[in-house]
């Protein structure tokens, strides 16, 4: 019998709403994903399919109206499973209506309050996060090393200032940082992007978690900065074994550093394996129809068109308010026949195994 996966999402739903449209925004629509100790998942997708607002409800920092509705998120933490979004149900009256949710009552004040002490014992120390701009992320007024001490002392109380200090400066040295005894005391606006990158994972990783989140890493990076963050993370990750999470439109990123994907669309997981099922399309290999589309807009010798253009993908990504009723990507998919169209339009297809490890949510493997 296999261990329990580290993170665990079963049918997460996270819903904003629109005061303009008087409607809600499906920003995550069932999510169903999983990543095992020591594996690294990488998520990949367009802007606006939810891979960001997945992770932010997995740490519970939603802020806007309604948030989180419904799931589970389970974590295989130091101390045993935690249940990352406890009693929800408790909080939340939803009425459904073709399988949608068209009307929520949510206590927020109240869920705010469960959440925070939910994750105190476990946001920054047992699951820490990189987030997309590291110089917003970072405290503009007091310097890089006080910042990683403070991270240091919250979650380890014993820590003195000393010992908190050592740490600081080993995890500085550790993530290869331009001499480290200066930047310790240098404040973010001193430092460069790929720096202040370097001193957002050092933060993340100063209270040793034993998951790491990395949204977008490489974002407003030049190229090779990107490389060198890149590096910095393949041998955080071989020398640590840590389980990490990384977001990313850059699939060069998701393809080095990745052991198993997941592409998500329109707020939904589309499809969801092994990095070589996934980023390596093979004829035998049954991929959904986005992902393929993915992988040929990619800028790619093989890739470019007789007319000198890169290939790419057709249509909008979906309004998340008005989702369709049946596939998000069917209105600019490609791949279905006349005997399918009615289905794919009508009918909302299921994430399904057509291996054991991969899965995928289309019409075309589920006849």
């Amino acid at each position: 019998m296999s261990p329990a996966p580290h993170l665990l999402i079963e049918d997460l739903h996270t819903y904003f709403y629109s005061s303009e449209r008087h409607a809600f925004i499906h920003s995550v629509d069932g999510v169903d994903l999983s990543v095992a100790k020591g594996e690294t998942l990488g998520i990949v997708g367009e802007s606006g399919s939810g891979k960001s607002i997945t992770m932010l409800s997995v740490m519970g920092l939603i802020q806007a109206n309604p948030g989180v509705l419904k799931g589970r998120v389970t974590l295989q933490s130091k101390g045993g499973s935690v249940d990352l979004i406890p009693q929800i149900e408790d909080y939340v009256e939803l009425e459904n209506k073709d399988q949608s949710i068209v009307s929520v009552k949510k206590d927020t004040v109240s869920w705010r309050k469960h959440i925070e002490r939910t994750m105190k014992s476990i946001r920054g120390k047992e699951i820490s996060m990189i987030f997309q701009n590291p110089k917003a992320a970072l405290n503009p007024f007091t310097t890089v090393g006080k910042q990683i001490v403070e991270m240091v002392r919250l979650h380890n109380p014993s820590e003195t200032e000393k010992s908190a200090r050592e740490k600081a400066m080993y995890w500085l040295e550790r993530v290869k940082i331009d001499d480290p005894v200066n930047r310790f005391d240098a404040f973010p606006g001193d430092l460069s992007g790929g720096m202040c990158q370097r001193a957002m994972v050092a933060m993340a990783l100063a209270s040793e978690p034993s998951l790491l989140i990395a949204d977008e890493p490489t974002t407003g990076l030049d190229a090779t900065i990107q490389a060198s963050i890149v590096q910095l993370l393949q041998e955080l990750k071989t020398d640590l074994g840590i389980t990490m999470i990384l977001i990313s439109h850059d699939i060069s990123v998701i393809s080095a550093l990745s052991d198993k994907v997941a592409v998500m669309y329109g707020g939904q997981v589309v499809e969801h394996g092994p990095a070589r099922d996934i980023l390596e399309v093979k004829d035998h290999v049954k991929n959904h129809p986005y992902t393929k589309a993915l992988l040929s807009s990619i800028p790619d010798e093989k890739n470019v068109l007789p007319n000198g253009h890169l290939k790419s993908i057709e249509g909008e990504v979906p309004d998340t308010i008005d989702v369709p009723c049946g596939c998000r990507f069917v209105e600019r998919c490609n791949a279905y026949d006349a005997g399918l169209k009615t289905k794919c339009v009508n009918a909302r297809p299921r994430l399904v195994n057509i291996t054991p490890d991969h899965r995928v949510r289309c019409w075309l493997y589920q006849e």
